[in-house]
């Protein structure tokens, strides 16, 4: 990402947005995606990007880590595991390398619904989807799981009794403790089929083994709680526990580039490398 002038948050003033698009508060979203480079962020979002990365430059790195991480874990799904349904929770904004772009170019006519209750998120991703019938986003809510196994739209895509492919990339770590983000993502895996895969990349804090990243963590949540309002970076055994009474996969729970590298990545993510983390692991046969 190249350098940019400081926003402030009064050029959000400047700035228009869809209608319902609230452009006083900042998204979590659209953070990431000024993060990565895009363009579909204001001010207020600029804004909370920048102390975000006082504290570590290196984040778009690690956003990209993150992202090529997705790509290599939905082209193994699509792949060797055979999945052919994709459920991708807190999707995000369309960017490059989208989770249906990568799942049909390894299996055609392989099925993905996006979710997120973020409406710039609907906007551009329905606009983006408008001729795409195998392909769908959806307006939910990760707090109510239920709503989105039951919603009509998901379930006219989603066959839940065949292996889904679960992605929970990057959305964890923005519910609270008291969210109790293990029994929501038990809940969804509970009504997936056996054969079925959880995906996740979550923000980690490696405690007393690397004090300096630790602190860094730590400082990062603060921010992230006084700007979004939101952000966990949890513990080892707290992530871990997301994956309990499933088969987790080689290499087991790794920073984001450690995870099956195929030597395509290009991220190089500096003190912040062992602050975000991902696995993969398949719910076992009855």
């Amino acid at each position: 990402m190249t350098s940019q002038e400081e926003p402030t948050v009064a050029d959000n003033e400047q700035e228009r947005a869809p209608r319902g698009i609230d452009t006083t508060r900042p998204s979590v979203s659209r953070v990431y995606d000024f993060i990565l480079g895009g363009k579909d962020n204001y001010a207020v979002d600029r804004e909370a990007a920048r102390r975000a990365m006082e504290v570590a430059p290196d984040a778009p790195e690690a956003a990209r880590a993150n992202r090529e991480f997705l790509g290599r874990v939905v082209r193994f799904l699509a792949g060797e595991a055979g999945i052919r349904q994709f459920l991708d929770l807190g999707s995000g904004l369309p960017t490059q390398g989208n989770v249906h772009e990568i799942a049909q170019s390894v299996a055609p006519g392989a099925r993905v619904v996006y979710v997120d209750h973020d409406p710039i998120v609907l906007v551009h991703g329905r606009a983006l989807l408008a001729v795409d019938d195998t392909t769908t986003v959806v307006e939910a809510d990760l707090l109510d799981p239920q709503a989105i196994l039951h919603s009509p739209e998901v379930r006219r895509l989603i066959d839940f009794d065949r292996p889904v492919g679960l992605l929970m990339f990057g959305i964890l770590h923005h519910l609270a403790d008291d969210h109790d983000p293990g029994g929501i993502t038990r809940r969804l895996m509970e009504r997936l089929a056996p054969g079925s895969y959880l995906a996740i990349s979550h923000f980690h804090n490696p405690g007393p083994a690397l004090p300096e990243v630790s602190q860094q963590a730590y400082s990062a949540e603060r921010i992230f709680n006084d700007t979004m309002g939101t952000g966990r970076w949890r513990f080892r055994d707290e992530i871990l526990a997301y994956f309990d009474g499933l088969e987790l996969l080689e290499p087991g729970l790794v920073p984001l580039p450690e995870w099956r590298p195929d030597g395509q990545g290009q991220a190089k993510p500096g003190i912040t490398y062992h602050t975000f983390v991902g696995g993969v692991a398949r719910k076992p046969e009855a």
